[in-house]
């Protein structure tokens, strides 16, 4: 087994573990299609039952269904038996609620050809990185969540807002990180320059990145990943799929989201290639791939059903041959510094 999904271990410098398997719950709020409530909190349910103790949403997935539905499933459970992030950045709001001059996520609507996530209803949502935004968005977070506290609060996606998110969110999470209201406080992007810069601009404890670290791109090598160990930040891995290109690289198939351009569809064809010559499913290459990173903590599965949760401990304990490697490597489809799984004997 190239890790085993349920061991916990240490987030960086904040004094809490996670599980080397997270759940993300991206999915369960409706990422391109509508789940029921049923069926998300069945998911929720798997993921606590075969061991996951760290589960991460935010306000955004799902403009608040996802952090309802999995308040209302670990709501049961012993506190301290498990560690929550949620993020800020955005706040949901109804119609009535928005004033003038708020700033509205436009590319997120319910019902465009682009949205990103289904069955949202009339909500909206705003930016706001002030810092008193991220307090008003962490007292709604636990309201929606019904639970006592959140663990780590990750600044959600702020490519446009940097200096919003540096002058405001930053020192607002700071100030509740001191008064105890969270334990951490991070970032959470799918870029590794940004993520970098909170890195070593200011005192942030944990980075999600989502897509940026996968066996199709290893650019976090070069900023994010080497920051990270120098500062004893956590770094929590997401996206490994790369929004599906890797589970199905073919023509309709996602990238960052978004419609895959043919040159990556076409990259993740030929590592699929090599996969099967050696006889491993494409997806566990992938799931296994960046949890060989020494600085790499917990991978954050972002899943919808039950079967999807249970592909990633079954894939995490495929044996993959060392001449795998070697032939993505001199291919040049993997980077020649990546650090790779424990290799086995084909």
């Amino acid at each position: 087994m190239a890790f085993d999904p349920v061991e916990r271990v240490a987030l960086g410098r904040t004094g809490l573990s996670v599980t080397k398997l997270g759940f993300g719950g991206a999915s369960i709020g409706g990422l391109f299609t509508a789940v029921s409530d049923e069926d998300a909190r069945g998911v929720v349910r798997r993921a606590w039952d075969i061991g996951i103790r760290y589960f991460d949403t935010a306000p955004l997935y799902g403009y608040g269904a996802s952090e309802r539905r999995i308040g209302d499933e670990l709501r049961a459970e012993p506190r301290d038996s498990f560690v929550l992030s949620t993020k800020v950045g955005r706040l949901v709001r109804s119609p009535a609620q928005i004033q003038p001059g708020d700033e509205i996520d436009h590319q997120r609507f319910d019902g465009r050809d682009d949205a990103f996530y289904a069955g949202v209803g009339p909500d909206r949502l705003v930016f706001d990185y002030s810092a008193d935004g991220v307090r008003r968005s962490i007292e709604e977070s636990l309201e929606r969540l019904n639970l006592e506290r959140i663990d780590i609060a990750l600044i959600h996606d702020p490519d446009d807002h940097w200096q919003a998110a540096l002058e405001g969110a930053w020192p607002g999470l700071a100030r509740l990180r001191d008064e105890g209201v969270i334990r951490a406080i991070g970032a959470g992007m799918n870029q590794t320059a940004m993520l970098t810069r909170f890195v070593r601009e200011t005192d942030i404890d944990v980075v999600l990145l989502a897509g940026r670290y996968t066996i199709l791109e290893q650019g976090a090598l070069d900023d994010l990943l080497p920051s990270c160990a120098e500062r004893g930040v956590g770094v929590l891995i997401a996206g490994v799929m790369n929004s599906g290109v890797l589970a199905d690289p073919a023509g309709q198939a996602r990238f960052n989201y978004t419609p895959a351009p043919p040159d990556v569809v076409e990259r993740a064809r030929r590592i699929a290639e090599v996969c099967e010559r050696w006889d491993v499913p494409l997806r566990a290459a992938a799931i296994q791939f960046p949890m060989a990173h020494p600085g790499a903590t917990s991978l954050v599965a972002g899943v919808r059903t039950v079967a999807h949760l249970d592909e990633y401990p079954a894939f995490a304990a495929v044996p993959i041959p060392a001449g795998l490697w070697d032939e993505l490597r001199e291919q040049r489809l993997l980077r020649p510094d990546a650090p790779v799984p424990a290799e086995v004997e084909a």
